[in-house]
């Protein structure tokens, strides 16, 4: 029998998923982010063009009682976070290259089964990820991340100059590394893991001072831009780009809770160190995802946008359909052993560490 947590009231669930939809929000604490309503005035303040205000009204495909919690099966339990300090090492990551597959006003975290019903995504990796998609979808299916064992779906906002949509060209750059000290604690993500990291509704300051904040907008020699600027050289070799972080501490409980946020949590400091851990109330260390994003669009930047609204409503999701002895060896052999692997999992300042994918990226 599935366990489920005590189900909440109707009005503060509905509540709930209303402020969850709408993105409404501020970080609540050090370890998680909770949305909480906002005053009217700095509601609306903020425009955000093509974003589709309707609230879920379906429960996705793997959470057939429709509570909003899909449980891990099984549960990870008895985990405390660590706070072992390995020896240093630099870089503990990979890289997962996927190309644009398609778009669509889809959202299959937070509208499942609702076709049309979000804003425009761009979407990568899974060539089929829908409004409908579930774990079970998307698990083995096409996908055009280097490495075929990478069926994840992953999609932000698409982006617009004017009325022409701009998409990203060729394979984008998605880390996995550690977030944590002690890198060798990181372990894989389970299967349907899926959250939303930011927030489409979130004011600049929220997401300049958000946790997974890395440099914001930059082209050319203009950086850490809260909002798109306002023009960029206009010359062959320059883009727009944006890095942005995930959270990478997990209950070890719920693969999704109804805010698609609470499942998860950044990490905190180990008091009275520079040490970064996870917190007691998330205490499985994942692998961190660094979204790296370039778009091929520069010179006058005044029509650029995104179709959750400003540069600052910038946010992704990510579900999780790594085939698992694959996702496994690449974060053993790649953040666990301290090296700064490409999507084969190969370090080429440790070429005697080897490879851990062939040459067709795949698994020997």
């Amino acid at each position: 029998m599935r366990s489920s947590p005590r189900r909440l009231p109707a009005l503060l669930l509905g509540t709930a998923l209303v402020a969850t939809v709408l993105g409404v929000g501020t970080i609540a604490s050090a370890t998680t982010e909770a949305y909480t309503g906002r005053d009217a005035t700095a509601a609306t303040s903020v425009a955000h063009l093509g974003h589709t205000m309707a609230v879920s009204t379906q429960a996705s495909g793997d959470d057939p009682d429709g509570d909003g919690y899909i449980p891990a099966v099984p549960q990870v339990t008895g985990v405390t976070p660590s706070t072992a300090t390995p020896p240093t090492r630099y870089f503990h990551e990979f890289q997962a290259n996927c190309s644009v597959t398609h778009t669509a006003p889809d959202d299959p975290i937070v509208y499942p089964g609702q076709p049309g019903k979000s804003h425009d995504h761009t979407f990568m990796g899974n060539t089929s990820t829908n409004a409908n998609s579930t774990t079970a979808s998307l698990s083995g299916g096409a996908t055009t991340c280097k490495a075929p064992a990478d069926a994840s779906g992953y999609w932000m906002p698409s982006l617009y100059n004017g009325d022409r949509k701009i998409l990203p060209v060729g394979p984008q750059t998605i880390y996995y590394k550690a977030g944590v000290t002690d890198y060798t604690s990181v372990r894989p993500f389970p299967k349907g893991l899926r959250f939303v990291v930011g927030n489409p509704m979130q004011s600049a300051d929220e997401f300049r001072h958000h946790r997974g904040f890395v440099e914001g907008w930059e082209c050319g020699d203009s950086y850490f831009n809260v909002d798109f600027p306002a023009g960029c050289p206009s010359r062959a070799d320059v883009q727009l780009n944006i890095r942005f972080q995930a959270p990478s501490c997990w209950d070890g409980k719920y693969l999704d809770t109804p805010d698609h946020k609470s499942h998860m949590a950044y990490p905190v400091v180990k008091p009275g160190t520079n040490d970064n851990m996870c917190p007691a109330d998330h205490p499985v260390a994942l692998p961190m995802i660094e979204f790296k994003m370039a778009f091929p669009v520069n010179g006058d930047m005044s029509q650029v946008r995104l179709a959750s609204g400003r540069g600052y409503s910038f946010h992704y999701d990510f579900f999780n359909a790594w085939e698992d002895r694959t996702l496994k060896a690449l974060v053993d052999h790649c953040i666990v052993g301290g090296l700064q692997c490409d999507a084969r999992g190969y370090d080429q300042t440790h070429p005697e560490a080897g490879a851990t994918l062939n040459s067709d990226y795949r698994l020997p």
